[in-house]
């Protein structure tokens, strides 16, 4: 399968002739992954990326297994209950919906900033 590119053709706009060729983020991005330069800067976001990723699934995954950890290690917690639910059902349940929503949010803004800094380095605003 083939790359194929669609523009618009240039815009003539009556008394002041044709519109100026504006230079689009992807023209920037083209640009900038076919030098040797641009290619460094794109391995450098996808390693940065990738290592964002497992940092954080790595953390995820910290926090996740500290729970049957800290239930099996701390005695007479397993069998404690709050508001006639067993406390590890309650901690799974609702403990680890804001450690999941923490994890993603996390992702997302640091990826963001990853992003924005590859773009300040390519050039586009």
């Amino acid at each position: 399968m083939t790359r194929v590119r669609v523009t618009a053709p240039r815009t003539i706009v009556p008394g002041i002739g044709a519109l100026p060729a504006v230079r689009s983020a992807a023209d920037s991005r083209d640009a900038a992954e076919e030098s040797d330069v641009g290619q460094v800067f794109v391995r450098s976001l996808i390693r940065s990326q990738l290592r964002l990723a497992v940092v954080v699934a790595a953390g995820f995954l910290l926090i996740l297994a500290a729970f049957p950890l800290m239930l099996g290690l701390v005695p007479g917690l397993a069998e404690s209950t709050i508001v006639g639910l067993p406390f590890d059902w309650v901690l799974l349940g609702a403990g680890i919906y804001p450690v999941i929503g923490l994890s993603a949010w996390l992702y997302i803004r640091t990826a963001a900033r990853n992003e924005a800094r590859y773009r300040d380095l390519v050039g586009d605003k």
